[in-house]
């Protein structure tokens, strides 16, 4: 394996799969906001997109005014109008918050499991081999098997990576590897170090994605994981073959929103962007992405009250002597048995959702969100409730 190690090292970069490379990404019509930022003109009329005029149902919009509980005038009247399919706004305000090169080298998803869907018919196919680890996240198996390809699971250690069994997995037919750092959904935490190590010893033509959805709650300084964790966003620089994916699903908030991102080499975010469906991201995501990225303070409080709940769970699980898998995300594992399908049944009884395991192979084990303190409080006490009947 070392031998194709070496070999692969000298090889090319990423080469993604046949057709890929072919294909002309979808031109939209050229966006209002586009033309009179570039030509300095004003009053535009766009009749390129095969647009309603007369804009959506007056219904719709007073309804949306309900919703939001503002006037809607000025965003109703673009509801017709297709998204920036650029994303010109969010892509620069990304540069400047991620300190990139080039806003060529982020690809915008439909949240970021549409970018690992994207990596996916990127760069594997039939007859290729996807590498991703025991109690790996759920969309990667998906990913993998949507395109035909074969799914190399690899075993955990500690219920999490074992980057030394990924290694010895890799073979002639690898061309995508999934890392979530943090993992969900056990919440296990990779060192920096080891990352870098281990792209060290990767081929070049394999691509490797870094899966930093939960990036925000490690990096806290209140986190377990401080000392050990450091986004893989400074390797880009020496990695070619490096994909790193977030959301703005967790920390910023926007769940509902659907919209997530990848940052890599502008030559394979050239390959994503010709993969990706024209408007995977609607006009209101762009918009409040963009927004949430310069309130740095909201980040701050949600980070906070995460560990101030985390703290909280873990501090009861001991005293329940429950055993848990330290996390290093915005939830935990917590190991309640062979009757964990009846005791999450019974928690939905007290008005409780938490999440079974099954289909992760955990049986034993339900991973709970970290909520507010008050929903923190109300979990534990129907746990305790149902641990004691």
């Amino acid at each position: 394996m070392e031998d194709s190690i070496m070999t692969g090292i000298m090889s090319s970069l990423p080469e993604p799969v046949a057709g890929v490379a072919s294909l002309s990404p979808y031109i939209p019509g050229k966006p209002v906001e586009e033309l009179e930022r570039e030509y300095g003109v004003s009053h535009a009329v766009k009749l390129a997109s095969n647009e309603n005029p007369l804009g959506p149902s007056p219904e719709v919009i007073e309804h949306l005014t309900q919703l939001l509980g503002s006037p809607f005038s000025k965003e109703a009247a673009e509801l017709s109008r297709y998204p920036d399919g650029n994303g010109f706004i969010l892509k620069n305000k990304l540069l400047e918050k991620l300190s990139l090169d080039s806003v060529e080298q982020i690809t915008l998803g439909n949240g970021s499991n549409d970018v690992l869907d994207i990596l996916a018919r990127t760069y594997a196919a039939q007859g290729d081999e996807v590498i991703f680890s025991q109690y790996g996240f759920a969309v990667y198996p998906i990913a993998a098997q949507a395109v035909g390809a074969k799914a190399i699971v690899t075993k955990a250690k500690n219920w999490g990576h074992d980057l030394n069994a990924m290694l010895e997995a890799i073979s002639d037919k690898t061309t995508l590897i999934f890392i979530a750092n943090p993992n969900n959904p056990t919440g296990t935490c990779l060192a920096a170090k080891d990352l870098h190590e281990f792209l060290q010893k990767v081929p070049l033509h394999i691509v490797v994605v870094i899966d930093e959805a939960y990036e925000e709650y490690a990096s806290y300084t209140q986190s377990t994981s401080f000392k050990n964790y450091h986004s893989m966003l400074p390797d880009l620089k020496q990695f070619d073959n490096l994909v790193i994916t977030r959301t703005f699903s967790k920390a910023y908030g926007l769940a509902s929103f659907r919209i997530g991102y990848a940052v890599s080499s502008i030559a394979v975010a050239d390959c994503l962007n010709r993969v990706r469906q024209p408007f995977n991201n609607n006009s209101l995501a762009l918009e409040a992405a963009a927004i949430a990225l310069d309130d740095q303070q909201h980040i701050n409080q949600s980070v906070a009250l995460n560990w101030q709940g985390m703290m909280f769970l873990t501090d009861a699980f001991k005293r329940l002597k429950l055993n848990y898998i330290p996390s290093a995300g915005n939830f935990i594992c917590v190991e309640v048995g062979e009757k964990s399908a009846q005791i999450y049944e019974k928690l939905l009884y007290e008005a409780v959702i938490v999440r079974p395991l099954a289909n992760y192979q955990m049986q034993q084990h339900l991973r709970i969100s970290i909520g507010t303190m008050d929903e923190n409080q109300r979990f534990l006490n129907a746990l305790e409730k149902v641990l004691s009947i």
